[in-house]
């Protein structure tokens, strides 16, 4: 009696055995795109902003410090931010986390002008 009701909820779940190995094929679909895509993405945008740092840029480091750039040392990948007047910080390039763009930069890049043409 036990062995026949074992065989017919064995016999019944081999329908549900596609839909079983859907699922976490689904999940791990999902996970892709929710989770690693965007993380992909995230250190591709640090790794161009790292490697486009010049002197005289205007800086956040990742423990949130506002500085500029003073020397940049490639060979050990090191850079000089002046945080203050006189005040100077030797950091790993990897320690910035943020580069703000002068207002002139940033309408040269864009293409607009910020001065209004007034008639006399």
């Amino acid at each position: 009696m036990v062995f026949q009701l074992l065989a017919q909820t064995t016999s019944k779940q081999t329908g549900g055995s596609l839909l079983g190995l859907a699922l976490p094929v689904l999940m791990i679909v999902g996970f892709y795109f929710l989770l690693i895509r965007p993380q992909r993405n995230r250190q591709r945008a640090q790794q161009a902003l790292l490697s486009a740092l010049e002197v005289g840029d205007e800086v956040m480091t990742t423990g949130g410090i506002f500085g500029t750039i003073i020397e940049i040392d490639e060979d050990e990948g090191v850079i000089v931010v002046e945080i203050a007047p006189g005040t100077r910080v030797r950091m790993i390039r990897n320690g910035i986390a943020q580069r703000f763009v002068e207002e002139d930069e940033y309408d040269e890049a864009d293409g607009t002008d910020d001065e209004v043409d007034q008639e006399p």
